[in-house]
């Protein structure tokens, strides 16, 4: 029975090819319970965290390469097609450069998590800034997955110059077309390299003010007060003119405050000294205040009032209490506040 012969070979050799890849299959799952509970534990009561990492990473492409293997021997020991036997060599040759950058690619991956990523998310550290550390992982990754390809595809006999030469012409097309996808690549880079602002900074650009959420190579995503999500190209914001809000030390606020025209002097400096004693009373704003009898305007004697909110305050409740303090000490001092009047004069005929 096992030498009868089914599409060009006997039974037996059939089964063997099957038992090959059975056997991979199992020897697959012997690693795996190995690195789990041999290897990765052995590693872990070292020091150096190289080594957790390296067996870590290298798992998937061992399993991947054993499988290969397997099924190569496997199709060797068959008498197969000649065509096809062609195809499984070239197709082998590209599998294991691509099984190798894949394992390379984890393992430089999970370097930059483990040494790179703590140094950006310290907020002490000066070397790497966190917004241009996915630039540099995406650029390092591309680059070994591109030059992975190259040798993949000479390793098949494919000439990789004169296929980049024959496509010169569409690359040409592909450029004039992409134009302005290479604009917002280049305004990625130059967001990354000026830094006019991190994520998490509050910006206002282009006439929306929100946090950063994420900036890309391409676009920049913004969340704006209204809790809606904004995607802006980056070219736009280069050329644009940007407000950091959260770099700035201090929120200065100015405030007009009309008093009725029946304030004498005495009362208008004591409202000026109440202004000024304000850091006294309401914490969240900075020593350093602004108050002066400035103008006589239509229907009040205006006083310009100028503060500076301390940068770790919340905006909105200090704007709040200073307006309440303002509001208690002028009706406790007696100040009038003045609203839209109109005098009307009429004479009276003899």
């Amino acid at each position: 029975m096992f030498d009868q012969v089914f599409y060009g070979n006997t039974l037996r050799n059939w089964l063997i090819s099957l038992l090959i890849i059975v056997g991979a299959l199992i020897l697959n799952k012997v690693f795996v319970l190995l690195n789990k509970h041999v290897i990765q534990k052995l590693t872990s009561k070292t020091k150096n965290r190289l080594d957790d990492i390296l067996f870590k990473m290298l798992e998937a492409p061992v399993l991947l390469g054993i499988a290969l293997i397997a099924i190569w021997f496997a199709a060797e020991r068959l008498d197969l097609n000649a065509d096809f036997e062609t195809f499984v060599r070239k197709a082998y040759k590209l599998l294991i450069v691509i099984n190798v950058t894949w394992f390379i690619v984890r393992f430089a991956n999970a370097l930059i998590e483990e040494y790179l990523q703590p140094i950006a998310d310290d907020p002490t550290n000066k070397r790497i800034d966190n917004n241009i550390l996915p630039l540099i992982r995406r650029t390092l990754l591309g680059i070994l997955w591109v030059l992975g390809i190259v040798m993949a595809l000479n390793n098949m006999g494919i000439n990789v110059g004169t296929l980049i030469a024959s496509l010169g012409i569409g690359g040409l097309a592909f450029a004039l077309a992409a134009q302005d996808t290479i604009k917002n690549i280049f305004g990625g880079i130059t967001i990354f390299s000026d830094r006019p602002f991190r994520i998490g900074d509050r910006i206002v650009v282009n006439g929306f003010d929100g946090v950063v959420e994420d900036i890309g190579i391409r676009s920049t995503r913004l969340r704006t007060l209204e809790r809606k999500l904004v995607t802006i190209p980056n070219y736009k914001i280069v050329d644009s003119f940007i407000e950091n809000v959260s770099a700035e030390p201090m929120r200065r606020n100015l405030l007009k405050i009309g008093l009725t025209y029946n304030t004498t002097p005495e009362q208008m400096n004591q409202a000026i000294s109440i202004l000024k004693a304000m850091p006294k009373a309401i914490k969240g704003i900075h020593n350093e205040v602004y108050a002066s009898f400035s103008n006589f305007a239509s229907y009040s004697m205006e006083i310009t009032f100028i503060y500076f909110i301390k940068k770790e305050s919340d905006i909105t409740e200090t704007i709040s209490q200073v307006n309440l303090e303002l509001l208690r000490s002028f009706n406790k001092a007696g100040l009038e506040f003045a609203f839209p009047t109109q005098t009307i004069l009429m004479e009276k005929e003899n």
